[in-house]
């Protein structure tokens, strides 16, 4: 007759439940492969199935009880893992749509807003246009497989483990959200020169013809060179999208090698 000890089957929960509880955070704050277009009952199973098919491949947790103080401790620390691990890739989204965003209000749609279910706020339209169009580039480059990679390698670099994490990973994630604006104002930079360029010859017009209107003309030259300028560079924005999306997964990497006190 087989037996099963309670010491058995905690040991075999560990293996299956401390990986999912990181692969469920990363779930719930990533972006695009956890967008709340997706229930999150869908979520929670595909974090469960991606958990139960890693568990060969990872290093054995520690045999530590998963009701002891040890075990909360290791439950928590995966938790924020994932949690952080979704964070960083949801800068680089949130770089796009601030970039989006910037160039709307130069153009004057500063009043043309669009509801967010994403973070369940009013965006200007512009800033989810660019958005939409970093996730498609996204899944068009198979980001999804890189980020699940990405996972994969965090198992590797930060092991289940009660060692208590480093308190220079979480300094270090919170320096590269101030790159978040330097990247904004950078992409949105093309359509911004231009309306400067534009907004200069008004001001000369309006010394050379004072009697000329700008409100009835400023703001439809305006309008029509931004989409000018934004039809003309969309085709470069693939590489940047690119490229941003390595430099936020390498920026994980880093995150996660900090926590674990490595440099």
């Amino acid at each position: 007759m087989i037996t099963v000890t309670s010491v058995q089957l905690e040991a075999w929960l560990a293996v299956l439940l401390w990986p999912f509880l990181r692969i469920a955070a990363l779930l719930v704050s990533e972006p695009l492969l956890g967008h709340r277009a997706i229930p999150l009952r869908a979520r929670l199973a595909f974090a469960l199935v991606l958990a139960w098919l890693l568990a060969p491949v990872l290093p054995s947790p520690p045999p530590v009880g998963l009701a002891s103080a040890q075990g909360l401790l290791i439950a928590v620390q995966q938790i924020l893992i994932g949690l952080s691990l979704g964070f960083a890739m949801r800068l680089v989204l949130a770089a796009v749509e601030m970039a989006g965003a910037i160039a709307g209000l130069s153009m004057g749609l500063g009043f043309a807003l669009f509801y967010d279910p994403q973070n369940s706020a009013q965006v200007p339209v512009l800033g989810q246009f660019m958005g939409l169009l970093a996730i498609l580039v996204f899944f068009a480059i198979n980001g999804h497989l890189m980020v699940i990679a990405a996972l994969v390698e965090s198992f590797r670099i930060l092991p289940i483990s009660a060692v208590p994490l480093a308190a220079g990973g979480f300094q270090a994630l919170a320096m590269a959200g101030g790159q978040l604006f330097v990247v904004g104002v950078m992409l949105s930079l093309p359509v911004l020169a231009a309306l400067l360029i534009v907004n200069v010859a008004m001001g000369v017009m309006s010394r050379a013809a004072p009697q000329l209107n700008l409100f009835a003309v400023g703001f439809p030259l305006t309008l029509m060179a931004g989409f000018a300028v934004l039809l003309l560079a969309l085709p470069h924005f693939g590489p940047h999208f690119v490229r941003l999306y390595e430099d936020g997964l390498n920026m994980s990497m880093s995150f996660l090698a900090a926590l674990a006190g490595k440099r």
